[in-house]
């Protein structure tokens, strides 16, 4: 009988024990509800499952596992783009050739001269210069156009003689001035001009003298002096012709003159 009142006693204090316990683990998990205005407690809001309560850390949520997205490509910057290719870059054509015009022996060449060329002033194997009186051309190619330079030589340069001979000027071309700036060696025929003739003026130049000396001759003894120095006066007045050159041949400034080459001669186009 002691033992069954044992037993009961340790039993009932062990149920007493548990019932009051229960209540402070319950107080010290949950947290203590809210008083609503009304008096009302309320009643902490059930978390959303994978939510977690306000004031702690989220629990990560558990979903499904899903294969990882392909990483998506940036778009390309502008310098990585490729650039249309700009005009300058693009093959431009080749120019043409330069052209090429060969003169043929007799193509005529018209100058103008610039200064008076004279067997006075002039020696033979000088230089003078002139203009195209007209452009040179080949179809739509101006070699060189009117007003170009050209340059020429004092082929002969002959004074004359005492009476019979004249004074005699030759000249011709061999260089012209193209375009292109190209100075050209040419060869082209002469041309001469020669001085007027002075017969005229020394037969007078022998009558004056032989009027003067039969002048003179009268005075100084009749009709036998006048004779006498009829041909004093007239050996005077020749001796005055053989000691005087002719007139000059010249090439006055300004005039045009014809000139034709004399042989073939090839130009090519000058190209920077």
């Amino acid at each position: 009988m002691n033992t069954e009142k044992k037993v009961w006693f340790w039993a009932t204090a062990l149920a007493l024990t548990l019932a009051i316990s229960q209540p402070g683990c319950q107080q010290a998990g949950t947290p203590p509800a809210e008083e609503s205005s009304s008096g009302t407690l309320s009643q902490p809001e059930s978390a959303t499952p994978g939510e977690a309560p306000s004031g702690q850390p989220a629990a990560p949520a558990t979903q499904a596992a899903r294969p990882p997205a392909a990483p998506r490509q940036a778009p390309a910057s502008p310098a990585a783009q490729p650039r249309a290719a700009s005009p300058a870059a693009t093959a431009r054509p080749a120019p043409p050739p330069p052209r090429t015009a060969t003169l043929a022996a007799g193509t005529a060449l018209k100058v103008r001269t610039t200064t008076t060329l004279s067997t006075k002033t002039q020696k033979t194997g000088d230089a003078f210069a002139a203009t195209l009186e007209e452009a040179l051309t080949q179809g739509d190619w101006v070699i060189a156009p009117k007003g170009s330079t050209v340059e020429g030589r004092i082929v002969e340069s002959d004074p004359g003689g005492r009476v019979r001979g004249v004074a005699s000027l030759s000249i011709a071309l061999n260089r012209l001035k193209t375009t292109d700036g190209q100075t050209v060696t040419i060869s082209t025929g002469n041309v001469a001009v020669e001085a007027k003739t002075t017969q005229t003026k020394d037969a007078t130049k022998v009558a004056i003298g032989t009027g003067i000396g039969a002048a003179i001759g009268a005075i100084a003894g009749g009709g036998k002096g006048a004779g006498i120095g009829a041909a004093t006066g007239a050996g005077a007045g020749t001796a005055v012709v053989l000691g005087t050159r002719g007139d000059a041949a010249e090439i006055g400034s300004e005039t045009v003159l014809n000139f034709a080459l004399s042989a073939p001669v090839t130009i090519t186009e000058a190209r920077e």
